[in-house]
């Protein structure tokens, strides 16, 4: 790779806050908001069941990856504005 162009990608990329309470807090609330939303697959007892809610696991992994992509986004946006 030109490592020029490396330096060039590497000068554009934004400062992403570090961890503090308040990002677990987001990623807590997005996987939550994600996991309330699986009640609507329809579905969503394929596979093995969970022990404590009525959804199965595969459900709940996939909950759980969207909820993470969720809040790095809403994250990454709120980092941009300045509000973290």
């Amino acid at each position: 790779m030109n490592p020029s162009l490396l330096f060039a990608l590497l000068a554009n990329v934004p400062n992403t806050p570090s961890w503090t309470p308040t990002i677990g807090i987001i990623i807590s609330g997005c996987s939550f908001l994600a996991l309330l939303l699986t009640f609507k697959v329809s579905k969503p007892m394929e596979g093995m069941k969970m022990p404590l809610l009525p959804i199965s696991v595969p459900t709940f992994i996939g909950a759980m990856c969207f909820g993470h992509i969720l809040g790095v986004g809403v994250i990454l946006g709120l980092a941009n504005i300045g509000a973290i």
